[in-house]
């Protein structure tokens, strides 16, 4: 059973943290952020520090319990060091390009561009890498998603757009007889 929900969030110093109601808005270094929670889980702020507390035991509180906590880290991680990811385009002729908004060249008779959301940094340092960066977890991990989803890696060659880290199994072709 997971206990994220009960560790305390310790707030850096230039991290400012509101909340209105069931709002709470994170504004530290990088910029601000602000989510509504559920009003289920109650919220504590003392002495820099943030504690997370639940009503009673059934499954769908415990579970708010943790996300709700996990969310709220990740903002105040997001204000102070930001999120990034990376990927990597694999396959010949693969490329992208940041011109206003993201263009890559993926094997389709037309180039895909893709606008890119006013929060993120993105760029573009070669033909075969993306780099993406922002405060908001959820939203660098969508874009990137999105990114990964024009042409996601496929088993036989390798070929595609996947992340830096990422291990494409790859499958044994036909075999001639």
């Amino acid at each position: 059973m997971s206990r994220i929900g009960y560790k305390t969030v310790t707030i850096p110093d230039g991290v400012d943290v509101k909340r209105d109601g069931n709002d709470v808005t994170v504004k530290g270094p990088k910029g601000t952020i602000t989510r509504t929670f559920s009003p289920i889980i109650t919220m504590k702020v003392a002495d820099g520090e943030v504690n997370f507390d639940r009503p009673d035991n059934n499954n769908k509180t415990r579970a708010l319990h943790g996300t709700t906590r996990a969310n709220f880290n990740n903002m105040v991680e997001g204000v102070t060091k930001g999120f990034g990811k990376t990927l990597k385009l694999v396959g010949v002729g693969y490329r992208a390009q940041l011109k206003g908004k993201l263009i890559l060249s993926v094997g389709y008779s037309n180039p895909v561009e893709m606008e890119v959301p006013s929060t993120l940094e993105v760029e573009v340092p070669d033909n075969n890498t993306i780099n993406i960066s922002g405060i908001s977890k959820q939203e660098v991990g969508d874009f990137a998603a999105e990114i990964r989803a024009v042409r996601s890696p496929e088993p036989y060659k390798g070929k595609g757009i996947r992340y830096e880290n990422e291990h494409i199994m790859l499958k044994e072709g036909k075999t001639g007889k």
